[in-house]
């Protein structure tokens, strides 16, 4: 076998819900920025799963294609030196002018091919469609989108018509070129299920086959799915298909933690999620990863039976994970590390696929809503331009030979992957015992002023990635010279965060050298003693460093102009920082609400609203509140990439406080009209506040909108401490 291959790929879905077309090429910013080629081949990618797809090719007629987008891609695809493995539908049902249940669906696909391949014949590597069984699944079982059947004889429909498409067009493809290779992909995961349950996991797990099955011809009378079938009327094409089959070159795998599922028929166990059924049994339909103990066999399970069922070449060819940076890398890592583990006991794996290159837009609903959901992935181009992460880096020292194991475990190998009661499945379909890794040992993220409202967020964050971290207090490290030294030396941390400060806003227009102490001399001189042992370093900045003259939210670029103490403290700490150090990051934000302390303005609304109590809330004062776990969890992300310099991070939204106060009335069901607007000089607030101090970023949108952010507190406002007395 030869080495290991690291391939690529960017979410690329086309696909249709009524009438509306979603391009993930588009929305991605892709299909302007041909530059993104040059930064995938960057990487070391050996091979890159490409759109060469109908519907973009020609989406109003079959006789009228516009290869020029494709051409320029393709050429310089083959410039940098990278293979082509091209895509003709992704997800998809076709252009308008048919679908999947269109008798024409195939022929009309296998003529696309023949015209892609007449123009690119030096393309060697095809999947003409991607996922026949899942799009089968979504589109005519299920009715999550287009042409929004539900029932089997209409899945069934599907994916024939998907099968024959790409076997008619392997064919045309081959005519231009007699090499043209197949590298078949689909999502491969096992079903696991309660003893009464068990007939339909033995169905699902004989169906997840059929893609494969079907195309090496092996869908025959003593097919376990023939019968079926053959009673809803496919028996002929059945039989034709087994004539005349399209064996894979090569069996693309792809696996997602959702991949493996677990059926329980104890509906009662899972409050709050909905049951579906199958006729005979109602029953719950969840990730057996949340479930299922021993854990399930997952990717590495998925390789090994494939590998028993065809004996071809396998390749992972899509392997990408929507969670936090460095659960992206372990994701990767483990692809590959299972696949290298397989390679060593003869099993032929090509190469792992880094899917999701550019991240994804509304997986979460599984493309059934315009949310504007967006995942990163080895690029993030919530900003416009792509900006590489911790992924991106990870990807580049597989492609270069120096494929050590990602630190720590992925949180489907830790207890916290249980979000249900644990169950144990029939031996039948449990899956093999998982063996658990020894740790070694990961120097900590040190966390300075551990007891405050950041700090503690930093350290539950931390915990809940696996993220070793020592959260210190201020006794502990102290902002002086002496003793950030001494921690650096104990500790040898992989990175800073300073959660310390002065947050006395109005009590700095009375104590302004000992917030200056805190918030200036003391955050420069520990990003500055980190700089000096090249250890990275996070420092909090606020939104009071702008006066609130502009109408627009402020971004990375405005120019700091504060009206108050505190304000000022932050600036002068932010240009100390920026003229000494290389390796800090800053990050701007504003208006911290939590359920995790009591002292927070959504928290403090909260009480007083549900205790009947009117509150004066300032109506012009303009900010964009900031839900601290959400900014934890950012702050780490732009850690783990490297990032340095200045970030605004914020949930996106703009709000007045008396608005902020009434949609937390709202979230909480407590009584909006107890919320009296008023001027801010009502309030009498020593410290002068801007008007407007809105912020967005012009580097990256790392948070979620604002409305999301305040429904997560309001359903969880009954966790709020209450205050100490």
């Amino acid at each position: 076998m030869r080495e290991l291959e690291l391939w690529g790929g960017h979410e690329c879905t086309v696909n249709r819900v009524g009438d509306v077309f979603r391009d993930q090429t588009i929305l991605s910013g892709h299909d302007e920025r041909i530059g993104d080629l040059d930064l995938f081949a960057a990487l070391g990618l050996k091979a890159l799963r490409y759109p060469v797809l109908w519907e973009r090719v020609a989406p109003n007629r079959a006789d009228e294609r516009d290869w020029r987008w494709t051409d320029a891609r393709l050429q310089r695809i083959r410039d940098l030196g990278m293979r082509a493995i091209a895509g003709l539908c992704h997800h998809g049902s076709g252009p308008s002018y048919v679908n999947l249940l269109s008798p024409d669906f195939a022929s009309g696909l296998a003529a696309h091919a023949a015209a892609a391949a007449q123009r690119y014949p030096w393309i060697e590597a095809w999947t003409p469609v991607n996922e026949p069984l899942t799009t089968a699944r979504f589109s005519a079982l299920y009715g999550h989108w287009f042409p929004h059947h539900r029932g089997e004889r209409s899945f069934w429909l599907a994916l024939l018509n998907q099968v024959d498409a790409i076997r008619l067009a392997m064919a045309a493809i081959r005519r231009e070129n007699p090499q043209a290779r197949l590298v078949q992909t689909e999502d491969l995961g096992r079903t696991y299920a309660t003893a009464a349950l068990q007939y339909q996991a033995c169905f699902d797990n004989e169906r997840r086959w059929m893609t494969w099955d079907l195309l090496f011809g092996r869908v025959t009378r003593e097919h376990p799915m023939f019968e079926r079938l053959d009673r809803l009327g496919y028996g002929d094409r059945l039989r034709a298909i087994a004539d005349a089959p399209c064996p894979p070159d090569v069996v693309g795998v792809n696996h997602y933690l959702t991949s493996d599922r677990f059926l329980d028929h104890r509906c009662a166990r899972y409050p709050g999620l909905a049951p579906g059924g199958n006729g005979t049994h109602a029953y719950v339909d969840l990730e057996a990863v949340r479930v299922v103990t021993p854990r399930p066999a997952g990717l590495a399970g998925a390789l090994e039976e494939a590998w028993r069922r065809y004996g071809v070449t396998l390749a992972v060819t899509e392997a990408h994970n929507a969670c936090t940076r460095e659960e992206q890398v372990r994701w990767v890592a483990r692809a590959w590390d299972d696949a290298k583990r397989l390679r060593a006991q003869g099993v032929d794996i090509a190469a792992v696929t880094a899917w999701s290159l550019l991240g994804a837009f509304d997986w979460n609903s599984l493309l059934t809503r315009a949310d504007r959901h967006y995942e990163a992935g080895a690029f993030d181009v919530s900003g416009g331009a792509p900006r590489p992460t911790a992924l991106a880096r990870y990807l580049k020292s597989l492609a270069t030979g120096a494929d050590a194991p990602a630190p720590g475990a992925g949180w489907w190998e830790r207890d916290a992957r249980y979000l249900h009661r644990r169950a144990r499945p029939p031996k039948p379909t449990s899956p093999r015992r998982v063996k658990r890794r020894k740790p070694a040992y990961r120097p900590p993220i040190l966390i300075v002023g551990a007891r405050g409202t950041l700090g503690q967020a930093f350290a539950r964050a931390c915990a809940e990635r696996d993220l070793p971290c020592r959260a210190a207090s201020r006794a502990e490290v102290s902002l002086e010279r002496d003793s950030i030294e001494s921690a650096l030396a104990s500790l040898n941390p992989s990175a800073v965060i300073n959660a310390s400060g002065w947050v006395r806003v109005d009590d700095a227009e009375r104590e302004a050298a000992a917030c200056r102490r805190v918030n200036t001399e003391g955050a420069a001189l520990l990003a500055k003693v980190c700089e000096e042992h090249g250890v990275p370093s996070l420092t909090f900045s606020t939104d009071l460093v702008f006066d609130g003259a502009a109408e627009a939210p402020y971004d990375e670029n405005a120019a700091p102009n504060p009206l108050n103490v505190y304000g000022a403290s932050k600036a002068e700490a932010e240009a100390e920082i920026l003229a000494t150090c290389t390796q800090a990051l800053i990050i701007r934000t504003a208006a911290f609400f939590s359920t995790h302390d009591p002292y927070n303005f959504a928290a403090w609304v909260a009480r007083e609203l549900g205790a009947g109590r009117a509150i004066d809330c300032a109506e012009d004062a303009v900010v964009s509140p900031t839900f601290v776990p959400s900014l934890a969890h950012a702050a780490l992300d732009l850690l783990l990439d490297g990032e340095t310099g200045i970030w605004h991070v914020a949930n996106r939204g703009a709000v007045s406080w008396a608005e902020f106060a009434q949609r937390i009335a709202g979230a909480a069901k407590l009584d909006a009209a107890l919320v009296r607007p008023c001027p801010r000089a009502a309030l009498g607030w020593p410290a002068p506040r801007p008007a407007n101090s809105a912020l967005v970023s012009a580097r990256g949108a790392l948070l979620p909108d604002l409305d999301q952010a305040i429904w997560q507190f309001g359903a969880r406002v009954s966790e709020v401490p209450r205050l100490p007395t």
